[in-house]
């Protein structure tokens, strides 16, 4: 659900990274599963999104929100 996001906001994996505080393979391991962000930075993230932390965790609930 990162890039869904990152991309919506307009941002490059660079730009979200710098923005972040990480490096870019970060935000490339999350996008892909690789790796998931620490509890602590999920605030930050969707912040920088412009989403909420739960959309962040529960990809689920927005595609039964789409079909509803």
């Amino acid at each position: 659900m990162i890039r869904k996001y990152r991309v919506k906001a307009g941002l490059t994996q660079a730009e979200l990274a710098v923005r972040l505080g990480v490096n870019r393979t970060c935000i490339t391991k999350w996008e892909t599963g690789g790796a998931h962000p620490r509890a602590s930075k999920l605030l930050e993230i969707a912040e920088e999104l412009g989403c909420t932390v739960e959309d962040l965790l529960r990809p689920d609930l927005e595609q039964a929100q789409d079909s509803a």
